[in-house]
């Protein structure tokens, strides 16, 4: 299980890695300084004597800036426990400059739980701010300024993050159950198309208000919004044509791949002949790795005929003929592999399985759905 670029692990979650992004090192210091200003600004306009805060400005501003990070860590896991007990995959939950994300792998198949699964995460954020609004009015004339600044802030950020989230557009919550309120009828490819053209739109609105109000954090936002819209769409319409193709009939037909035992001279002769980059290493005819071109030129020319392959081969990839494409080129993406070797019933090399394979079979769907007028999307719910 790979993490994104730049990701560090720090916990886990019903077995889930949690990660920190390196952006949100970036942006920790300077919302702490926001705030820090912020809490200098009320606890000046509170007439509050400085000596009673309890601490610098900046080291408060930094515990808010921290209990925001922890609030969206909340968001994203209750993502998480739902898509989880209801027939999602999540590989990871990564914390980011623009807040969190849950990675994941599969979404609940049906609607309903996709909705749902994409409900919780607002409506856990709803709730800290009504339990932090609660916790802010009790302890009005208590004499703890800098408590209540601290959840006063934290209840209005998580009002904002709930409500931001349930925006009808991809790639916030709201759009999720647009598209899961739409699929029934319009079937998963329109109804994302849908979500994701309403996220264009409001990429646009945000862009705009970045310029009109010189606020660069939100220009971010509106980059990844129109990002986050367009990698959504062209998922679900590779996931949808792919799914309805098998390896067998999109892979290269290969029985014979580079022997573990030959050299890497022969194997550089083997990827020259047919002018690929990767090949499956075999023992016996079965796969047991892949070896590559970039590890055929990490070695001077000279050590190639000296070097057998089985000391500069890498971890490969297996599919089976009767898989669908949508689940190798998955795997192909976890392991972060250009390739994956195609075993018979017997476990003996069968073929390959590449992006550009994937690609035709991608298109050939793409094509016979339009020919045939068919409309791919989650199987329809009966009313209880």
């Amino acid at each position: 299980m790979h993490a994104r670029p730049g990701a560090l692990q720090v916990g886990s979650f019903r077995g889930v890695p949690i990660r920190v992004h390196f952006t949100l090192l970036l942006a920790l210091p300077l919302l702490a300084f926001s705030f820090g200003a912020a809490f200098q600004q009320a606890a000046s306009a509170a007439e509050v004597a400085p000596e009673s805060l309890g601490g610098h400005p900046l080291l408060w501003g930094l515990g808010v800036a921290v209990g925001l990070f922890v609030s969206v860590l909340l968001h994203e896991m209750a993502h998480t426990s739902y898509a989880l007990r209801h027939g999602g995959e999540v590989h990871g939950i990564t914390l980011m400059i623009v807040g969190g994300v849950s990675e994941l792998a599969e979404v609940p198949k049906r609607p309903r739980d996709e909705a749902l699964m994409a409900l919780v995460g607002p409506l856990t954020s709803l709730g800290l701010a009504v339990v932090l609004g609660l916790v802010t009015w009790l302890m009005h004339g208590l004499g703890a300024f800098q408590w209540q600044f601290a959840c006063f802030t934290l209840a209005m950020l998580n009002l904002v993050l709930g409500l931001f989230n349930l925006l009808p557009a991809f790639p916030m919550d709201g759009g999720r159950i647009v598209r899961a309120a739409l699929t029934p009828r319009l079937g998963v490819v329109k109804a994302t198309r849908v979500a994701a053209a309403l996220g264009r739109v409001f990429a646009v609105l945000f862009g705009v208000w970045g310029v009109v109000t010189f606020n660069p954090f939100t220009l971010v936002i509106a980059f990844f919004v129109l990002m986050g819209a367009e990698a959504e769409s062209k998922q679900v319409r590779m996931r949808v044509a792919l799914e309805r193709v098998q390896v067998g009939t999109l892979m290269t037909p290969r029985v014979v791949g580079v022997d573990l035992d030959l050299s890497m001279m022969d194997a550089q002769w083997a990827l020259r002949r047919e002018h690929v980059s990767v090949l499956p290493v075999t023992s016996g005819g079965r796969p047991v790795g892949r070896v590559t071109w970039a590890a055929v030129q990490a070695l001077p020319e000279e050590q190639r005929a000296g070097c057998i392959v089985r000391d500069a081969m890498e971890d490969g990839v297996v599919a089976e003929p009767h898989e669908d494409g949508w689940t190798a080129l998955r795997r192909m993406a976890e392991a972060r592999v250009p390739l994956v070797a195609v075993v018979d019933e017997e476990g003996l090399l069968a073929g390959t399985l590449g992006w550009e394979d994937l690609q035709r079979g991608m298109t050939r769907a793409e094509q016979e759905s339009e020919r045939t007028g068919t409309r791919p999307g989650w199987r329809r719910e009966r009313p209880a």
